[in-house]
C-alpha cells in the first residue's frame, strides 16, 4: 500500500471515529433514520471528509440523487426496474442528506446559507415525492374512483404540515430559549427508547423512500401508502399538541415578565 493510501486511510478513520462525538439526539428519530441512514451518512461524511468536499457540495449531491428519483416517479410507468432504481436513488439521496449536517459538524463549518439550503432541499423533497406519486397514480393506476387521489393530495398536506412546525418550532424554541437566558439540551446526543423510535417509523422519510419499491404493484402500494399517511397524521396531530404545549411554558415567563413591565 501507498504511503497516500495510508494516509488516506487514516484520514478516513480518524474522521469516522470523530464523527461519533457529532451525531444529533436519536430521541426524535424514526427507526430507518436512527439505525440505518445515520451510520451511512456518517460513513458518506468521512468520505466527503476525506476528499474535501464542502457540506453545500454534499447537500448538491443529495439533491441530485433525489431530483432525479421524483421526476421519474412522475414520468415512468411503475415498471419494477425502474422503482428499484427510484427507491436506491431516493435513499442515496437521504443519506447524503444525513451527511452533510454530519459533515458541516465535524468540519465546524455549519453557515446560515448552508442550513437554508439544506431546509429548502427538504421542502421540495417531502413534498414534490407526494406530487409525484399523485401524478403516478393519475397516469398509469386504473383507478375506480377519482377521489382515490385525495389520498396523495392529503399526504402532500400532511407533510407540508410537519416540516413547516418542525422548522418553525425549533425556531421560536430558540429565539426564546437565547431571550430568556434558559439553558438548551438539544443538541445533546442521548439515548432514545427503542420503543420511541419504532413508533416514529411511520414519519420517517426512509421508511417512504423504501416504500416505493412497491409502487409498480398499485393495490399493494396503495394499501401501504394509505396506512403511512393514516400513521403520519396520527403522529401529526400529537406532535402538534405536544409543541404548542412545550412552547405555551416555554413562553410563559416571558409573557409574565412583559406583563408586570408595562403594569409597572
Amino acid at each position: 500500500m501507498s504511503e497516500a493510501a495510508v494516509v488516506t486511510e487514516r484520514s478516513f478513520s480518524e474522521a469516522y471515529a470523530r464523527l461519533s462525538a457529532a451525531q444529533k439526539s436519536a430521541r426524535r428519530a424514526g427507526g430507518y433514520s436512527r439505525w440505518v441512514n445515520r451510520p451511512v451518512g456518517r460513513y458518506l461524511a468521512a468520505w466527503a471528509y476525506v476528499r474535501g468536499l464542502s457540506p453545500n457540495g454534499v447537500t448538491m449531491i443529495s439533491g441530485l440523487f433525489t431530483f432525479i428519483a421524483i421526476p421519474a416517479i412522475a414520468v415512468l410507468r411503475p415498471h419494477w426496474y425502474f422503482v428499484l432504481l427510484e427507491a436506491l436513488f431516493l435513499l442515496i439521496g437521504y443519506a447524503f442528506d444525513s451527511a452533510d449536517g454530519q459533515l458541516a459538524r465535524l468540519q465546524g463549518s455549519g453557515s446560515a446559507a448552508g442550513e437554508w439550503l439544506d431546509h429548502v432541499s427538504d421542502c421540495i423533497k417531502c413534498c414534490g415525492l407526494h406530487l409525484a406519486v399523485l401524478i403516478c397514480w393519475f397516469r398509469f393506476y386504473d383507478l375506480r374512483h377519482a377521489s382515490y387521489l385525495l389520498i396523495p393530495i392529503a399526504y402532500t398536506l400532511v407533510s407540508t404540515v410537519w416540516f413547516f412546525a418542525i422548522i418553525l418550532s425549533e425556531q421560536i424554541r430558540r429565539y426564546t430559549v437565547l431571550r430568556l437566558g434558559l439553558s438548551s439540551t438539544d443538541a445533546r446526543p442521548t439515548a432514545a427508547p427503542v420503543l420511541q423510535s419504532l413508533l416514529a417509523l411511520p414519519a420517517d422519510y426512509g421508511l417512504l423512500a423504501v416504500s416505493m419499491v412497491l409502487l409498480g404493484v398499485h393495490p399493494l402500494f396503495g394499501v401501504v401508502y394509505t396506512l403511512l399517511l393514516v400513521g403520519n397524521g396520527l403522529l401529526l396531530a400529537m406532535k402538534l399538541l405536544a409543541w404548542y404545549s412545550e412552547l405555551n411554558r416555554l413562553g410563559a415567563p416571558a409573557a409574565a415578565g412583559e406583563t408586570s413591565q408595562k403594569h409597572g
